[in-house]
């Protein structure tokens, strides 16, 4: 009996010693899957930071080009505005005469297309 009691002791001690190997095992796992995770957030950020560096450059080149476009727009529409101001200025006081003398001296004539009653 006692060597049966002592074979039930060394599976149990052996149990216990495969089910701590496990726990410990199961411990590295998590240790690692979290370290896992940390390199990769770490090596996102760096690559995330690397492209957006790269965009503000880019962006950068871009929006400079951009901002001497408006502004040769915005001097080309300044012009053009300034060129309607003066043509209206200079011909406003003609046309104005033309449409009067159009509108005021009426000369009444028959139209071609009038025939008369028989």
């Amino acid at each position: 009996m006692t060597s049966q009691s002592q074979g039930i002791q060394q599976l149990l001690q052996a149990e216990k010693r495969a089910k701590d190997k496990l726990e410990e095992a199961k411990k590295r796992k998590g240790k690692r899957l979290k370290q896992a995770k940390e390199e990769a957030t770490a090596e996102i950020d760096h690559y995330r930071l690397q492209r957006e560096k790269e965009f503000r450059n880019k962006e950068t080149n871009v929006m400079g080009s951009q901002g001497n476009l408006s502004a040769k727009i915005e001097e080309q529409t300044t012009e053009a505005i300034r060129n309607l101001t003066s043509s209206y200025h200079r011909n406003m006081e003609s046309m104005m005469k033309k449409l009067l003398t159009i509108i005021c001296d009426i000369s009444p004539e028959i139209h071609p297309n009038f025939r008369p009653a028989v």
